[in-house]
């Protein structure tokens, strides 16, 4: 699949400085404000609210780009959830990595249950189009039960000391969510954890590149994809 290009008409600012506020929102730990701060800095004068439009508006379009040119995942899956609260109400972040640490889906639900899980799975092979050799999780029946009717044959690994990758994929959002102070909605969240993700699986190193020269290589790699998937129309 060929990703869509973006068209930025009726924006005053030019598309590069659009994309490089988005870029620096969502990779970077930085509030909406910083982020204003640091395009002051030179000499672009933009409001924080503009740029949290900016991210709303070309954010999803962008990571859908970046995942599209993404490699096939891995075949041994990771899964797990953790909890989130929006104005005081209770929901469930369900996330799935493959054992390169790479986060292939993840989607926000209110429960913590069958039906829950079997929606994860479902959504994966679907969206990815494979079923995988193996999924590991923790000890929470619901996905052995979501499996049983999804994907009978599958092997599954149950075991709290096998998901360390799924729980430790936990720690990017954990710490962005403290800069954020917060959640507005539930679509929101959804919206920002999908670009956050996609992002941080364009930039991320992967173990297995961790010397000096193989980590530049990287680099220049991600902002090749990077600005494939934020040309202009």
């Amino acid at each position: 699949m060929n990703s869509s290009s973006i068209s930025y008409k009726r924006h005053r600012f030019p598309p590069q400085i659009i994309a490089h506020a988005v870029w620096l929102y969502v990779r970077f730990n930085l509030s909406l404000r910083e982020v204003g701060e640091m395009l002051l800095a030179r000499g672009i004068d933009v409001s924080y609210e503009t740029i949290r439009r900016w991210v709303i508006k070309f954010g999803p379009v962008i990571a859908r780009n970046l995942r599209l040119s993404q490699d096939r995942p891995g075949d041994f899956w990771h899964l797990d959830e953790v909890v989130v609260k929006i104005s005081g109400r209770k929901y469930w972040l369900w996330r799935a990595v493959d054992q390169h640490g790479v986060v292939l889906d993840e989607i926000l639900q209110p429960k913590r249950d069958k039906r829950a899980a079997k929606r994860l799975l479902r959504s994966l092979i679907k969206r990815l189009g494979f079923i995988p050799k193996r999924i590991i999780t923790d000890k929470l029946r619901s996905y052995g039960a979501a499996k049983r009717e999804v994907a009978p044959g599958l092997d599954h690994w149950s075991h709290k000391g096998l998901n360390n990758r799924a729980e430790n994929s936990h720690l990017p959002f954990r710490k962005r969510e403290r800069t954020m102070q917060g959640h507005r909605s539930p679509g929101g969240l959804q919206r920002f954890v999908a670009t956050h993700s996609a992002i941080r699986n364009c930039f991320c190193v992967p173990v297995s590149r961790r010397s000096a020269l193989t980590i530049r290589y990287h680099r220049l790699e991600a902002f090749d994809a990077w600005n494939a998937a934020t040309r202009a129309a």
